[in-house]
């Protein structure tokens, strides 16, 4: 008996889409880097990363801790606190979101040029 699941049991068959769509989006990486930092409330969140709003963060956030990269954490005070911390998976993914976040600072011109050069020939 193989310990691979089936295609259907996942929502997206293709592990490499399933992953890309939800870290891809445009906050996600963000929210992960901003965490390599350590654990934070959601304001402070808020406030490091600048431009998102409260409802996308919020979206973020819960899309993370689904996938198990997050850990929300609620502390039974008044009021009450929640701190956002990364978990071991999202730990491991730090490594190459960090290549990836240098491979796109390097070539980040010669893809904007590309696009330049593509428009300006149609």
């Amino acid at each position: 008996m193989s310990s691979l699941r089936d295609a259907h049991d996942f929502e997206q068959p293709c592990p490499i889409r399933d992953v890309l769509d939800r870290i891809g989006d445009q906050w996600s990486l963000l929210v992960l880097s901003t965490l390599e930092s350590g654990t934070f409330r959601f304001n402070t969140l808020l406030r490091e990363i600048g431009d998102i709003s409260k409802q996308m963060l919020s979206r973020t956030l819960k899309q993370l801790e689904q996938d198990g990269f997050v850990t929300r954490t609620v502390y039974a005070e008044v009021p009450p606190r929640v701190e956002y911390t990364l978990t071991d998976l999202g730990r491991s993914f730090l490594q190459p979101m960090q290549h990836l976040v240098a491979w796109a600072d390097e070539n980040h011109r010669t893809i904007v040029d590309a696009r330049a050069h593509y428009r300006a020939s149609r």
